[in-house]
């Protein structure tokens, strides 16, 4: 059976359940006195999910005694897992993977509301209804399953937010809850400390070396910078500042390819992909000057933990997906896209990328070095 006929039976059960529906689902019987169990997805990539969290921590402050439990994505839920302002997590595996599974996990809980800051459809407002909730919030609301949500009425798409944060601030606040503070969450952990500094001692990085990081890889080739220019970067920052060492970062998948740059770079560089547990990443990335990268996870990472980034956009929107706040310390490098219609994910090779030379970054990059 084909993804798009499960897609598409889903559809028709969920028109049918929902005809059979005698509650009243829309927003304006809801009350949030009534509220004593939450659902708050976000389901997707680590940016995405970072973005969440000024909105999941405004769920906490309007529902300081409600049962909040988070729905995220399985491949990186270790990085929140010690977020106060959830009371447990529930693991999204990827479209219909444990999908019966999880819905049942969801009615056990008994969710009085569910909040989709962002997950994947066509399977996530489905998954949210079979939970049982009487309320179900989610933005933008343009999709076929809108007939399912109790903010069905008034239709927001994209275009209607300037940043990725405002859009799920706007969810929290239909239900209710005010954003006292707009930044984003992600505390370290004390044995993370522990680990990166015994890590970057036993690669001969010390206190007193300036430690730039690489993030080379990207969720697609789109938003890659390319491998030599990396190159090129590294070895001219390392030749003119003797206390700077290099830090190249990915996943333990991305490992050979980080390797093979810092190879080409040559002394002064060591990869951590695959070497330190996502869950420590961010006491990785605290200890950084910088951070050069793409539009990518880490990079929301460094704007969380403080770290400047030089953020590298072609594709993507910096305005809607790059750093939301302290945007005197972080800098973006934007160029327009050079293809039309621009095919993103599907992108075979990233020429407009080639727009941002290595003189640009490392100006930039020696800007923040003074």
């Amino acid at each position: 059976m084909r993804i798009n006929t499960i897609d598409g039976i889903l559809f028709l059960s969920m028109k049918f359940l929902k005809s059979l529906d005698r509650r009243q689902t829309d927003l304006k019987y809801f009350n949030p006195k009534n509220v004593k169990n939450i659902l708050v997805v976000s389901s997707t990539a680590i940016g995405d999910t970072l973005l969440s969290t000024p909105a999941i921590r405004a769920v906490r402050e309007s529902y300081p005694h409600a049962k909040i439990i988070a729905h995220f994505s399985i491949k990186n839920m270790e990085l929140f897992e010690n977020n106060p302002h959830i009371n447990g997590i529930i693991p999204y595996y990827g479209g219909y993977k444990s999908f019966l599974r999880t819905i049942m996990e969801f009615r056990r809980q008994k969710f009085d509301l569910v909040l989709i800051f962002h997950g994947n459809e066509p399977e996530a407002t489905p998954m949210a209804y079979l939970s049982g909730a009487q309320f179900i919030i989610k933005l933008p609301n343009t999709s076929k399953n809108r007939f399912l949500l109790s903010n069905r009425n008034q239709v927001l798409s994209w275009n209607d937010f300037a940043h990725g944060v405002e859009q799920r601030l706007k969810v929290a606040e239909l239900a209710g809850c005010k954003a006292l503070d707009k930044r984003m969450f992600l505390p370290l952990r004390e044995e993370g400390e522990f680990a990166v500094g015994e890590f970057l001692g036993n690669n001969g990085i010390g206190s007193s070396d300036t430690v730039i990081g690489f993030q080379v890889g990207a969720s697609t080739l789109s938003r890659m910078w390319f491998a030599d220019r990396f190159v090129d970067l590294g070895k001219r920052l390392i030749a003119s500042h003797p206390e700077v060492r290099i830090v190249i970062t990915g996943s333990i998948q991305e490992y050979a390819y980080c390797r093979n740059i810092a190879d080409e770079i040559g002394e002064r560089v060591i990869v951590s992909a695959g070497k330190i547990p996502l869950k420590y990443i961010p006491s990785l990335i605290k200890q950084f000057k910088a951070l050069v990268t793409g539009d990518t996870g880490i990079m929301h990472v460094a704007v969380a933990v403080g770290t400047p980034v030089v953020a590298l956009f072609a594709v993507a929107d910096a305005k809607r997906s790059g750093p939301y706040y302290d945007l005197g310390k972080h800098v973006v490098i934007q160029k327009e896209r050079t293809c039309e219609p621009c095919i993103s994910k599907k992108c075979a090779y990233q020429k407009c990328m080639e727009n941002i030379s290595v003189d640009e970054v490392k100006k930039t990059i020696e800007k923040l070095l003074t």
